[in-house]
């Protein structure tokens, strides 16, 4: 879904005359411009990605990424946490929102649109029957079986070229990606 909103429709914009991302904060251009160069110039760079995950007790778990302060992952009640924090999955959802986001944010950016307004609702199916292995084991799909987002976004290009946008993002995100191919994982007691 995609919608396309005049400018002075905004009338909660905090900039008087918005810039290229409208009334999101703005993306430095040329640094986008100098991060294209790059991967043009080598395309096969690889970057590995950590984390590093310890269990608090119960079903909460302190994730530590970079030099930030932890990210916490829990579970709600009905699945035995202290509903401090979105559980794995929800987590795996937000991944995927952000990251459609970031790149439908970054190709704006890159083709001067305007954005004005992005937001994506997502939404996510799967059995939680198998408790994590520990409950009822028959043969079903384990992982989402189907996840929908909804793209709202405002700019000031044609509904067409907006949703030609979404796609093009869509089919680039490392994360939707992610989800829609085999990803060799390994998983190892050392």
């Amino acid at each position: 879904m995609t919608t396309v909103v005049a400018r002075t429709a905004l009338a909660g914009c905090l900039a008087p005359e918005p810039a290229l991302t409208g009334c999101l904060a703005p993306i430095d251009k040329k640094g986008l411009e100098d991060l294209i160069a790059k991967g043009k110039a080598d395309p096969k760079v690889i970057k590995t990605l950590k984390c590093k995950t310890v269990a608090e007790g119960r079903f909460r778990h302190l994730n530590f990424i970079r030099s930030l302060p932890a990210y916490v992952v829990d579970e709600p009640p009905g699945l035995l946490g202290d509903d401090t924090a979105p559980n794995p999955s929800e987590a795996m959802l937000a991944a995927l929102g952000s990251c459609l986001a970031v790149g439908i944010h970054a190709n704006a950016v890159a083709r001067d649109i305007t954005v004005y307004r992005l937001e994506i609702e997502l939404e996510g199916d799967l059995n939680i029957t198998a408790v994590w292995g520990t409950g009822d084991l028959s043969d079903k799909p384990v992982g989402f079986t189907d996840v929908r987002a909804k793209v709202s976004f405002e700019a000031d290009r044609p509904r067409e070229e907006l949703a030609a946008l979404v796609a093009h993002a869509r089919n680039w995100s490392p994360v939707a990606n992610s989800y829609s191919r085999p990803v060799n994982l390994e998983v190892a007691l050392v």
